[in-house]
């Protein structure tokens, strides 16, 4: 009897061990520590930046990483951990993202912003799903396999966890980029965000379009709501107006003929548009103002000829003929199409960039495929790492998936969030076992 009874007691124990191993059991545990940190209420203005960093560093100690916490401006936390390589004398690999997402709106979500809700179709709800604690979590669940199979990296493995990137990344990314801990770390390669794919093929990115943000005044004297005279400045304004709307619409054409992609083309938006003489009702309106002003969000490709772009806004958008303006002379924001070496902000996607053709390798023995590389249509913290000459690729592994970043009921689906953890297993294995030293790692070190 009592043999029989160990007998079962260790069947027992057995048949737990299969449970608790199995697939379904570890992708559930990946999924609800996915979930925890999405409900943790990252956006701004006011981001929960304590909690978040609890939260991370707790990931962080169970997998024996490496961290330290810094703090280029107050209350607003950097989380850095190390996985450290067998040979630190190889350039490192830097995994970033940010801890931030944007405000939403509550009332025009299905299901709350930060609740995490998992539907019956498996889709995740949640601000921050798609852009981007998805890619945060990704890289700690594919180091967490890595670990468990054994695997040593060659070169050290670096994740950055930092703050305010949907705000500029300026008390964030912007400064660790020019801290001496950063030049310490000795990067190679850093992988930042991407955005979701609407088909199959996986999107990747090798530079971004730089902000210009202009805005512009026009100036007249002021005349009686009913008098018609040239100049004015309402008039001048919109003279300006409709030259910015045209060149829109030449380079929106060229994207719906398919002829470039939108991250290839200037995008110009108004931001803004204020005018008028203020009265304690709204506005005085039988008098023409004397002032005017728009404000525009320029995004320009790297590969933009930026004279010719300069020399329209000063002779069409903005002329001294009709009393416009730059407000203070200047772009209220300009972002650098070089680095601080000259040359275009973009990463080699050819054969001269060895960390581009580890990556298309590691997705397809993933099982993935990545498509034609791009521009990204917008900023990221990427931005800060190539202006310093580095090769920085954004991607972000969701295939199948609505674009949805910054939109209502942003979600992403489990089963794609756990492949994309398979794609980073591929790739950091790939990137941390990589030994030969490139001619661009020699010309770097020698800068």
């Amino acid at each position: 009897m009592r043999n029989r009874h160990r007998l079962l007691h260790i069947c027992f124990v057995f048949y737990q061990l299969i449970i608790f191993s199995s697939p379904a059991k570890s992708d559930d545990s990946i999924i609800e520590r996915f979930r925890a940190y999405l409900q943790i209420d990252t956006s701004q203005p006011n981001p929960d930046y304590t909690n978040a960093s609890k939260f991370i560093l707790a990931q962080a100690e169970a997998l024996s990483l490496e961290s330290q916490t810094l703090e280029f401006a107050k209350n607003k936390p950097l989380i850095l951990l190390k996985w450290p390589g067998s040979n630190p004398q190889l350039p490192s690999i830097l995994l970033n993202s940010h801890t931030d997402v944007v405000p939403s709106e509550p009332s025009k979500w299905s299901h709350h912003p930060f609740g995490a809700h998992l539907d019956s179709q498996g889709n995740i709800f949640a601000r921050g799903s798609q852009d981007m604690k998805c890619v945060g979590m990704q890289y700690l669940e594919a180091i967490r396999r890595l670990k468990a199979s054994g695997f040593q990296p060659v070169r050290s493995v670096y994740l950055s966890f930092v703050p305010d990137e949907e705000i500029g990344g300026h008390d964030g990314a912007e400064k660790f980029a020019d801290s001496h801990v950063f030049n310490s770390l000795n990067v190679g390669i850093v992988l930042d965000e991407g955005l979701a794919s609407t088909t199959e093929d996986y999107r990747a990115f090798y530079a971004e379009r730089c902000p210009w943000w202009l805005v512009i005044k026009a100036r007249g004297a002021p005349g009686h709501g009913a008098k018609l005279y040239d100049n004015s400045a309402m008039e001048n304004l919109f003279k300006s107006i409709e030259s910015v709307r045209r060149f829109r619409a030449s380079q929106f054409d060229l994207v719906k003929a398919g002829l470039k992609a939108e991250g290839e083309v200037v995008s110009v938006n108004m931001a803004f548009l204020k005018a008028g003489t203020p009265s304690p009702n709204g506005f005085v309106m039988n008098l023409q103002p004397s002032e005017a002003e728009a404000g525009f969000d320029i995004r320009v490709p790297p590969t933009t000829d930026a004279e010719s772009l300069e020399r329209r806004i000063v002779e069409e958008w903005a002329p001294a003929s009709r009393n416009m303006t730059f407000e203070l002379g200047q772009f209220k924001q300009r972002a650098s199409l070089h680095d601080k070496f000259g040359r275009p902000i973009l990463t080699a996607t050819d054969s001269s960039n060895p960390w581009w053709n580890l990556l298309e390798e590691a997705v397809r023995k993933a099982n993935g495929k990545l498509g034609k590389p791009e521009i990204f249509p917008a900023s990221t913290d990427a931005r800060y790492f190539r202006e310093r000459g580095l090769p920085a690729i954004g991607f972000s592994p969701m295939a199948n998936t609505p674009i949805l970043l910054h939109d209502h009921n942003e979600f992403l689906n489990q089963a794609e969030y756990l492949k994309g953890i398979d794609i980073y297993e591929s790739i950091i294995k790939a990137y941390a076992s990589y030994v030969q030293h490139s001619k661009d790692e020699a010309s770097r070190d020698e800068l």
